[in-house]
């Protein structure tokens, strides 16, 4: 009788402390806070004085100081981990802050929406990559940086408002007008679409935070930050136009942008019409050849533009056929310039001996060998970016020494009455100084800076 006492005992022991276990074992992101709500906070200090305190390294806050703000991101997809962003006000918010935290489904407390109060003294502040963050501290080799606030002293910082939650009303903005006090803050922006080159693509590699790239229809760039871990990781981009919301975040010089859920992506719309950016025109055309007698660091190429408009040079480039080559020797592109109405630009494959000579650096440097660096009894043909020839000098095959397209140790230069490229070659449209005088060219060696005349259009 005993022992079956003491057996009944025993099992009732064990059930106990199984019992006290199972309601002392702690979440692993530490306790979550209290709820509940405060209505007796009042804020004494603004978004403003609590940035003006970072001198530019992390401080401890030793005042009492409380502001408000109102929550605009969630974890509840995934896409935010351990971090809570708010901003000064549910609508035409013009200041945000970012604060780490160590607990996890933070939504579950701290709603969109949702007003709060943060008593920031004993907080660190920081500025970390270009984004103020508020939370713990954080040290690595000596170094200070804000760190995760536990959860288990989150309730003494974090308060929410009794207050119904609002509704947040996002900034609207465009990519090119995006400013670093939108940091942090909700905004919204309308007539984006992701990158042609990544539409069916998914959200996130797994695992892998992930960079995307929204475009507006005037070829403004941002990146979409993409958790690995997010709901929507394996959803496939949309190919559509239309609006997308979220959280404005900054890396170093970089804007990014980070959505709490799909609910944050409409590209329903259709895409944006194809942006032209590739222009041909006859207004393009070379106008002085230069191959000093005295200094073959001082040789380049003159391209005029006769038009009335700037001609950006995308897909543009210069050809080379040494001697004669029939095959094309070398090649630069113009694609990165743009050049100006009635304005030249110079090509040098000397950039730092063209600006020791005349004066000014070119527009473009480029290498020994290119198009820029003809000895003189080569052949040059300008091309636009849909592989048309707007103008040439020279014949292709035929080498130019002792011919009317020979401008060795001197010049060619594009009389002044010629205002539009040709694609064969005329004699009669140019004016060559060179050191043999054949086929009724000049025989007149030209010497740098004094018979050279780059940057201008004019004798």
């Amino acid at each position: 009788m005993e022992t079956k006492r003491f057996l009944f005992f025993k099992i009732g022991i064990v059930l106990l402390g199984i019992w006290l276990l199972g309601n002392c074992v702690k979440d692993r992101d530490f306790d979550a806070p209290e709820t509940g709500c405060t209505d007796h906070l009042v804020p004494n200090a603004t978004f403003s004085d609590i940035k003006n305190l970072f001198q530019g390294t992390t401080v401890q806050i030793q005042e009492d100081l409380i502001i408000q703000g109102y929550i605009i991101s969630s974890d509840k997809a995934g896409n935010f981990f351990n971090t809570l962003h708010f901003q000064n006000n549910p609508e035409n918010a013009i200041e945000g802050f970012q604060i780490d935290i160590d607990l996890r489904d933070s939504h579950l407390f701290y709603g969109v929406g949702q007003k709060v109060y943060f008593r920031l003294q004993g907080l660190y502040l920081g500025r970390s990559r270009g984004v103020f963050k508020l939370g713990g501290i954080f040290t690595s080799f000596g170094n200070l940086s804000v760190g995760r606030l536990p959860a288990t002293v989150l309730n003494r910082h974090l308060f929410a408002a009794c207050e119904a939650r609002s509704v947040i009303q996002p900034r609207e903005t465009t990519i090119d007008a995006l400013e670093d006090t939108m940091i942090n803050t909700l905004i919204q922006l309308k007539n984006l679409e992701l990158s042609e080159e990544e539409i069916g693509l998914p959200y996130a590699l797994p695992t892998e935070e992930t960079e995307r790239t929204l475009v507006d229809c005037n070829a403004n760039t941002l990146p979409l930050l993409n958790s690995g871990f997010s709901d929507f990781q394996a959803a496939l981009l949309p190919q559509g136009n239309g609006t997308i919301t979220g959280v404005l975040t900054k890396d170093n010089n970089t804007f990014q942008l980070v959505i709490r859920d799909l609910d944050d992506v409409d590209l329903s719309m259709e895409r944006c019409a194809e942006i032209i950016d590739e222009f041909t025109s006859e207004n393009l055309f070379i106008s002085e050849l230069a191959d000093p007698d005295n200094n073959s660091g001082a040789r380049f190429v003159e391209l005029y533009n006769a038009g009335l408009e700037p001609l950006p040079l995308k897909g543009w480039r210069l050809n080379r056929y040494t001697n004669a080559n029939t095959t094309l020797s070398s090649t630069t592109s113009l694609s990165d310039f743009t050049v100006g109405a009635e304005r030249t630009f110079v090509i040098s494959p000397n950039a730092a001996e063209f600006e020791r000579v005349y004066g000014f650096p070119p527009d473009l440097g480029v290498a020994t060998n290119s198009p820029a660096d003809s000895n003189g009894d080569d052949n040059l043909e300008l091309v636009d970016p849909f592989g048309t020839v707007i103008d040439r000098f020279g014949v292709i095959g035929i080498d130019g020494s002792g011919t009317n397209h020979e401008f060795e140790d001197g010049r060619a230069f594009r009389r002044i009455e010629i205002t539009r490229g040709k694609p064969v070659y005329n004699f009669s449209e140019w004016i060559i100084y060179n050191d043999t005088g054949g086929a009724g060219t000049t025989d007149q060696p030209q010497n740098a800076p004094e018979d050279f005349s780059p940057g201008e259009r004019g004798l």
